[in-house]
C-alpha cells in the first residue's frame, strides 16, 4: 500500500474531512506508525465527536495525556463547545453586571452559532501551534480536525475591522465571535502563517470513493488554495478490496468506487492521492492501527455479521422502510419536511423519495434545496407530475444580498468604510443570511402544499436557523407579546407545521454528529420528528464473510439511534444508486 501522505512528514498534520470518511482512524493509525519509527508525537483532537480514547482504550481529556500502550505517543482531545463557552465567558465576563441582563443574555446568544465554536476551537489550537516548548518536546503534532477555510478566512479579515465597528460604522454578520481576539492578533498571524507553510504543515484531504465525497473534498482544496494553505494530499479511504467476495452487492459497490474514482475532478487529479483499503473490522486497539496503513499486518478477526438488525420501534429494516414516514407525513396535507443531517449521508436522495412519494399519491409537492451542491436535479434525473424542483442557489442570493447592503448601509460610509463593509461582505456567514431570506419564502409555500427542503450540511444549516432564531427576536421586540405575528422561527417549532428528519448513517461519527445537531435543535425549540439511517449494509443482508463483519459494526451505531426517536427507518446499501422516480418510488413502496 502506498503512503505518500507519511513521506518526508513535516511538523504540522491535519486530517480534515467530512464527518464519516475516517479521519480519526486515519489520524491515530499515522501517529502510530510515526511513533513507531521513533519520532515523539502528540495526537491532538478537535473533533466534537472524537473517540481517540476510546481507539486507545484510553481515557484522554483536556491535558497532554501519554499513550502507554504506543511508546513515543501522547493524546490532547479539545472539546468545541468547552472551548466555546469558555470564550464566550472571557468576552461576557467583563460587562456581566455592567449591561441590563436583557443584553447580557442576547450577546451570549449572538455567541451560540457554529462561528464561536469554530473560532473558540482555532484558539484552543493556536498554541500549539506556535508554543516553543511544545515545539522541543515533540517532533510532530496531528490534528485529527482541521480548522475549516471558513475559520481562518474569519482570522484574516483585515486588522481595521474593530475600528470599524468600534465606530459604530456597521454590524457586520460574522465579526462577532472575532472580538475577543485582537489583543491575541500577533499570535494568530503566526498560527496562520504555520498552516500556509508547506515545510511546516501539510493537509491531508480524506475522503470515500464516491462522486459526492470527492467533489466535496475538491472544493475543500480549492478554498484552501483560495486562502494560501496547499492542500498536500488526498486520502481515499474505505476502499472495497478484492477479498470482499464478487457477491453481486460487493461488484456493485466496487464498479461504483471504480466509476467515481476514475471520474476524480480535475483539481484533485493534479493532487497525490494514497489509497486506503476498507478492514473488515472497527479500528479499535493497536493491531487494527496497524493494519490500516499495512497490508501485511494481521487484522483482528471479529465475530460473524449479524442475521438482523436491533428492531426499530415503528418502521421496518426491510422492503420499504421509509413508507411509515411518508404515511405520516401525508395526514396532515400539506407542511415543512426538512432532511438533515451531515453532507454526504444521502439526505438529496432521502427528501428526493419523500417528495415523488407524495406527488404520485396526488399531492403538490415542492423540492428545494439550500445544498451549494445541489444534486437534486441529478437524483430525480427527470420530471415527475405534481412535483415541483426548484433550488435556492446561494451564489445569486448571495449577491443580491451584498449590493442590498452595500446600497443601504454602506451608503454614508468613505471609500475606507466602504471597502471594509465589502470584506466583510465575503465572509462565507454571509450566505448563510442571504439564503435565509429565501428559506422564508420556502417556508411560507408550506401552507398550501408540502414542501421538502433538502438542506445544506449541518454547520451551514445551524447558521441558517441562527438568522431564524435572531429574525423572530427581532420581530417580537418590535411587536411585543400582544402582536399577531408568526415567524419562520415559530413555523420550524411548531410539529403541525414542520416535521424534521434527521439522516445519518450506520457509523459512529455520523450518528454523534446527528445527536449534536438534534441538541442544537432543541436548544433552538424545535424537536425532530424522525430519524432515517441510510446506506446501511446490515439492512441490505450481504452473504460474504467480509461484508457479513462490516455489517456487524453497524449494530452498535442503529441500536445508538433507536434509543433517540419512536420513528426510524434504517434504508439498505442499495446494489444501485436510487436515481430516477422508479428507483426513488421503490424506497417508499
Amino acid at each position: 500500500m502506498s503512503t505518500t501522505f507519511l513521506a518526508d512528514p513535516p511538523r504540522f498534520l491535519f486530517f480534515t474531512g467530512k464527518g464519516g470518511v475516517g479521519k480519526t482512524s486515519l489520524a491515530c493509525a499515522t501517529a502510530l506508525q510515526l511513533a513507531e519509527r521513533g519520532s515523539q508525537v502528540l495526537l491532538v483532537s478537535t473533533d466534537p465527536a472524537s473517540n481517540i480514547g476510546q481507539v486507545f482504550d484510553l481515557q484522554i481529556g483536556d491535558h497532554i495525556t501519554a499513550v502507554p500502550s504506543v511508546p513515543g505517543l501522547s493524546a490532547l482531545e479539545i472539546d468545541p463547545e468547552q472551548a466555546a463557552a469558555a470564550y464566550r465567558e472571557r468576552i461576557v465576563g467583563p460587562v456581566r453586571g455592567l449591561l441590563p441582563e436583557r443584553e447580557l443574555a442576547s450577546i451570549t446568544e449572538q455567541l451560540s452559532g457554529s462561528c464561536t465554536t469554530e473560532i473558540a476551537s482555532f484558539d484552543e489550537f493556536t498554541g500549539l501551534l506556535t508554543d516553543q516548548a511544545l515545539a522541543r518536546r515533540f517532533d510532530h503534532i496531528l490534528f485529527d480536525t482541521a480548522p475549516t477555510g471558513h475559520t481562518i478566512r474569519l482570522l484574516q479579515l483585515p486588522a481595521s475591522w474593530t475600528e470599524y465597528l468600534t465606530a459604530g460604522k456597521g454590524d457586520a454578520s460574522c465579526l462577532g465571535p472575532l472580538s475577543g481576539l485582537d489583543r491575541q492578533r500577533a499570535t494568530y498571524a503566526a498560527a496562520v502563517a504555520a498552516l500556509t507553510d508547506p515545510t511546516l504543515t501539510r493537509m491531508v484531504l480524506v475522503a470515500r470513493p464516491q462522486s459526492s465525497a470527492l467533489a466535496e473534498v475538491a472544493r475543500t482544496a480549492a478554498e484552501l488554495r483560495a486562502i494560501g494553505i496547499d492542500s498536500g494530499q488526498v486520502v481515499l479511504n474505505g476502499v472495497l478490496p478484492a477479498r470482499a467476495g464478487d457477491e453481486p452487492l460487493a461488484t456493485a459497490i466496487r464498479q461504483r468506487e471504480e466509476a467515481a474514482m476514475a471520474a476524480m475532478p480535475n483539481a484533485l487529479a493534479q493532487v497525490p492521492t494514497d489509497v486506503v483499503s476498507l478492514k473488515a473490522t472497527n479500528m479499535v486497539g493497536v493491531p487494527a492501527l496497524r493494519s490500516l496503513l499495512d497490508e501485511d499486518a494481521a487484522e483482528p478477526v471479529g465475530a460473524p455479521g449479524p442475521e438482523s438488525l436491533p428492531p426499530a420501534p415503528t418502521v421496518a429494516t426491510t422492503g420499504a422502510p421509509l413508507r411509515a414516514l411518508v404515511d405520516a407525513i401525508e395526514q396532515d396535507g400539506h407542511g415543512l419536511v426538512l432532511c438533515m443531517g451531515k453532507g454526504g449521508v444521502g439526505k438529496t436522495t432521502i427528501a428526493a423519495a419523500i417528495a415523488v412519494a407524495l406527488a404520485e399519491r396526488g399531492h403538490q409537492a415542492l423540492l428545494t434545496t439550500t445544498d451549494p451542491a445541489a444534486h437534486v436535479v441529478e437524483t430525480l434525473a427527470g420530471s415527475v407530475d405534481q412535483l415541483e424542483v426548484s433550488r435556492i442557489d446561494p451564489v445569486e442570493a448571495t449577491q443580491r444580498y451584498r449590493e442590498q447592503v452595500l446600497a443601504t448601509k454602506g451608503k454614508g460610509l468613505d471609500d475606507a468604510g466602504r471597502a471594509v463593509l465589502a470584506e466583510d461582505l465575503r465572509s462565507p456567514c454571509t450566505e448563510e443570511v442571504a439564503v435565509f431570506q429565501q428559506f422564508s419564502k420556502v417556508v411560507h409555500e408550506s401552507r398550501q402544499r408540502f414542501v421538502i427542503v433538502d438542506t445544506a450540511p449541518t454547520g451551514h444549516t445551524l447558521l441558517l436557523l441562527d438568522a431564524a432564531g435572531a429574525y423572530h427576536r427581532e420581530v417580537a421586540r418590535q411587536l411585543g407579546e400582544a402582536g399577531n405575528y408568526t415567524t419562520p422561527l415559530m413555523r420550524l417549532q411548531d410539529p403541525s407545521q414542520t416535521k424534521v428528519v434527521l439522516v445519518t448513517l450506520a457509523e459512529p461519527t455520523p450518528v454523534a454528529e446527528a445527536e449534536e445537531l438534534q441538541a442544537d435543535l432543541l436548544r433552538a425549540g424545535i424537536q425532530p420528528w424522525a430519524w432515517v439511517v441510510n446506506n446501511s449494509l446490515a439492512a441490505a443482508g450481504p452473504t460474504s464473510a467480509f461484508l457479513r463483519q462490516r455489517a456487524q459494526n453497524e449494530r452498535g451505531p442503529i441500536a445508538r439511534v433507536v434509543g433517540q426517536s419512536n420513528l426510524v427507518a434504517v434504508v439498505p446499501l442499495l446494489a444501485r444508486e436510487p436515481v430516477g422516480e422508479a428507483a426513488l418510488s421503490a424506497l417508499t413502496r
